[in-house]
């Protein structure tokens, strides 16, 4: 078998992937830039499969993905990327990559993950000459999505593979989890990019207007008509109509809007001519559409027509290992909308935060992060900075969970400070146990071994090793 190539200009990341390759016999070759690995393949070199960082100084993953798809088109290609967002997934995906693995990840997935490619390569020519189509330009976008959770990952796949789609999509997911914003990313990344969004929250337009502002009406259809009116599906021609809360929508309506999608025409209010209808739905909803249906509340054909792909966006409690990055994001956003240097958050609160409830999902946290902007005293933001309801909700809801805190930190390490994540831990770890367990003890290493349940000889080369040397010793029992 012809070796899995891997190539990204982190040494870490690289010892990694041979070492779990190695242990499943899997031949590998690795490379520390993308230049080094095209002038292999141009030299006649051929990989089973290639794993590629995405950005790497000089040449990047996706210029070495185009190259390989233009030259190698049946070669599979697998994108890292650190930067866990929405352009990332999309631009593996538009460049024609297998499948894409965010960092941090997890070793055995990895592995899986370049098995299944092994597979997709086996007795297919890796060596066809075709012209294939450039990738779209993704240099100007800005991810404005995040999230590095595997919900998240699987939300990211699902619009990079819809990026060269019409199709309709259901978009199902709490308030404040983000369902415009996944809307307008499905438009962004479609063949649909250079024609119009138009969004309409059907909740919250009055029964009698909601039927004009879909579908326009003529002069003098009603009082007050004074002249013709395009509605939300003219102006969306050529281009994406977004239905929020589309579980809302009164029945006449949804037995219009199942006209629309079937027969691909309308008619104004008022109207005799039937209006051509080009357009791309996407609908989302808070509700449960499977319940509705069930009691009669939702029509079932039409269900089944928005029904085509549904995507399922996961709440913050779901992803909570994600706020530490939406925080950092949605801080920095609103100090450059404001035009002041951006906070930061403590480690304390960051861990405070972790372990909180927000039914208010990511908008809460991009409410609150405004709010601190503003109002927060200083630079640094402490747990006495946040709104008190939030400390109240805390207090109420007891201690958080410390292994929340340490998932946090750990997930943190392994972005910033890749190979030296178990022994920072482990120091941080063994260093608060032995000075929580001195403070007890007045710094009696003997007592405080003995309460951590370890041995003498132990916490005195540990306080050595961990530099803990100013917890002098009292009495006559650390003597000799």
């Amino acid at each position: 078998m012809k070796p899995v190539w891997i190539i990204d200009d982190d040494r870490s990341i690289r010892w990694v992937f041979e070492k779990a390759l190695a242990r499943e016999e899997i031949p590998f070759k690795s490379f520390g830039s993308a230049v080094e690995a095209q002038t292999a393949l141009d030299s006649g070199e051929l990989p089973q499969v290639l794993v590629s960082d995405i950005r790497m100084p000089g040449q990047s993953g996706l210029d070495l993905l185009r190259h390989v798809k233009t030259h190698y088109p049946d070669l599979p290609v697998i994108i890292m990327t650190a930067y866990s967002d929405l352009d990332s997934a999309v631009s593996a995906f538009q460049g024609g990559a297998f499948d894409y693995l965010p960092k941090p990840f997890d070793v055995d997935q990895a592995v899986a993950l370049v098995r299944r490619a092994i597979g997709h390569s086996e007795g297919t020519p890796a060596g066809r000459d075709l012209d294939q189509e450039k990738p779209a330009d993704t240099s100007t976008l800005t991810p404005e999505i995040l999230g590095k959770a595997a919900s998240m990952q699987e939300v990211f796949r699902a619009i990079g593979r819809l990026s060269q789609s019409h199709a309709t999509v259901l978009i199902n997911g709490e308030s404040g989890t983000g369902k415009e914003l996944v809307a307008r990313a499905l438009h962004r990344h479609s063949p649909r990019a250079d024609k119009p969004f138009i969004a309409i929250n059907t909740a919250a337009i009055p029964k009698d207007l909601l039927e004009s502002e879909l579908f326009g009406h003529e002069r003098g259809a009603f009082t007050g008509a004074q002249a013709q009116r395009r509605g939300r599906f003219e102006q969306a021609e050529g281009g994406t109509l977004f239905l929020d809360e589309i579980g809302d929508m009164p029945a006449e309506l949804q037995t219009r809007l199942l006209r629309v999608l079937s027969d691909g025409h309308f008619y104004r209010v008022g109207g005799q001519q039937p209006v051509k209808a080009n357009v791309r739905v996407i609908a989302a909803t808070h509700q449960n559409l499977d319940e509705r249906v069930k009691q009669g509340l939702f029509r079932e054909d039409l269900f089944h027509r928005l029904n085509v792909i549904r995507l399922r966006l996961p709440t913050l409690k779901e992803r909570r290992e994600d706020i530490p990055l939406l925080t950092q994001n949605f801080l920095q956003k609103s100090a450059q909308e404001l035009g002041v240097e951006s906070k930061r958050l403590s480690a304390a609160t960051l861990k405070y935060l972790s372990g909180m409830e927000f039914p208010g999902n990511v908008r809460q946290i991009e409410n609150l992060c405004h709010w601190l902007t503003v109002m927060a005293p200083g630079q640094i933001i402490e747990v006495a900075d946040l709104p008190v309801e939030l400390r109240e909700q805390t207090l109420r809801e007891g201690p958080l969970d410390w292994l929340d805190g340490l998932a946090a930190e750990a997930d943190r390490l392994i972005v910033v400070a890749p190979g030296e994540v178990f022994e920072r831990l482990s120091r941080d770890f063994e260093r608060t146990l032995i000075r929580r367990a001195l403070a007890v003890t007045g710094g009696r290493r003997i007592e405080s071994a003995h309460l951590l349940g370890i041995g003498r000889n132990t916490i005195t080369r540990k306080i050595q090793d961990l530099g803990l040397e100013d917890a002098k010793p009292t009495g006559h029992e650390d003597q000799g």
